[in-house]
């Protein structure tokens, strides 16, 4: 592998680009099905929590796809040379609706690039904002939290399995079929094998099944968090605290909280996978 150098990889901090893309009728419909969701689908109809995040993906070549199925790295995203990538966290605040039948834009840049020691060995964090406008409008200001990190280790010890958490006064239950990875896959343009490629997600990642997307999780969190209150969170904050697989069912959990929802993702085991809040 690479040496890392951290002050090579800071000269990404500040680069910026900007993508586009209409909200089709077609695109809310394939949204809506992967989450089992129904709603009004026509020209100026409000779209749904999250869409944006299958908006004006990279449209990267086949050919230029690194082994995992990621885009080869050193173009927006500094060429961090760690193996896997996955998002840690990140914050949203919702200021107004993108509508079907705009034309959504995407102005992002890379506010930081930092080095951090981890159980497994060095961790990159980049975090990128992004600001998001639909039609003249701006919609949504989001922070991402990306993380590269180095693979496990044969052999490696694992670390402690946290107490399980109970589930929360309000929950629902998810089955992560292979299906439902798949789709959502397919409506993010994300080409990650870990998602939908078992053999390589086990056998080169060493992973016990497929990966749940963490902006699925995210997704999840903030519809649900929609559906207890009938309308949309002002703000709504996320962190991944541990893997989640296709392998079991998990469940979206909130609670009250000062006048906010504290929601979370529970594995089987009771670990929670991503914790969250939302606000309005």
């Amino acid at each position: 592998m690479t040496a890392l150098d951290i002050d090579h990889l800071r000269h990404w901090i500040g680069r910026t680009e900007q993508a586009a893309e209409v909200v089709t009728p077609a695109l809310v419909q394939r949204y809506n099905a992967t989450f089992d969701r129904a709603g009004v689908v026509v020209q100026g109809a409000i779209a749904p929590l999250m869409l944006h995040l299958c908006l004006a993906q990279p449209a990267t070549p086949t050919a230029s796809l690194g082994e995992d199925g990621h885009p080869a790295r050193g173009g927006f995203l500094p060429p961090v040379p760690l193996p896997r990538r996955m998002w840690a966290g990140g914050a949203l605040e919702f200021t107004d609706d993108i509508r079907i039948g705009e034309a959504v834009r995407r102005v992002s840049n890379i506010r930081d690039v930092t080095l951090k020691e981890g159980r497994s060995g060095a961790l990159c964090f980049v975090t990128v904002d992004h600001a998001i406008y639909s039609g003249a409008r701006p919609v949504i200001r989001e922070r991402q939290d990306i993380v590269f990190r180095a693979a496990e280790q044969p052999g490696a010890a694992k670390p402690p399995v946290p107490a399980p958490t109970p589930m929360g006064a309000f929950h629902r239950s998810v089955t992560p079929s292979a299906a439902l990875l798949f789709r959502y896959s397919a409506l993010t343009f994300n080409g990650h094998r870990i998602h939908y490629d078992l053999a390589y997600a086990r056998d080169v990642e060493a992973y016990p099944g497929l990966v749940v997307h963490g902006p699925m999780q995210a997704a999840m969190l903030v519809l649900y968090a929609q559906d207890l209150r009938g309308k949309r969170p002002a703000r709504f904050s996320f962190r991944s605290l541990s893997p989640v697989f296709d392998t079991d069912d998990f469940t979206l959990n909130a609670d009250e909280d000062a006048g906010a929802l504290r929601l979370w993702v529970r594995r089987a085991d009771g670990a929670v996978a991503m914790e969250a809040r939302a606000e309005w």
